[in-house]
């Protein structure tokens, strides 16, 4: 199953811009896929100022949210993998939405890719009834 974390971000980042307020990014400074200055790295997070006045060619897909920014007046391609996106939320009243560790029921490609499942393991996995005929 897809992951929601993209679809929500790009969701709440759009109702934050569309009520005229500034969108910020708190992601995982310790993540080594971040790539972000140094500068912007503090306490284990990064917090991103992500409005349209401030970022340009925002892109937010299924595994990345990169776009271009100053830092110290000097542009600067920025890279947020997914799994390191903590929360999203508006500056000016701190709503928006934070995003657990592993989304529940998230799995990567490679555990899906693991030995396949037999019939009656498949069976003691799912949730509901488990339905028999009776003769």
């Amino acid at each position: 199953m897809l992951s929601s974390r993209p679809y929500l971000l790009r969701a709440v980042h759009e109702w934050i811009v569309d009520s005229g307020l500034t969108p910020h990014l708190i992601a995982d400074a310790e993540h080594p896929e971040l790539d972000v200055p140094n500068s912007a790295r503090q306490d284990g997070r990064v917090v991103l100022n992500v409005s349209p006045s401030a970022v340009r060619d925002l892109l937010i897909d299924g595994e990345l949210v990169t776009f271009v920014a100053r830092f110290g007046g000097v542009s600067r391609a920025v890279t947020v993998p997914m799994a390191a996106v903590q929360a999203i939320y508006a500056r000016e009243n701190g709503r928006g939405m934070m995003f657990p560790d592993e989304e529940e029921g998230e799995a990567s490609e490679a555990d899906q890719e693991e030995a396949p499942i037999d019939e009656e393991e498949a069976r003691k996995r799912r949730p509901g009834p488990n339905l028999r005929v009776v003769k």
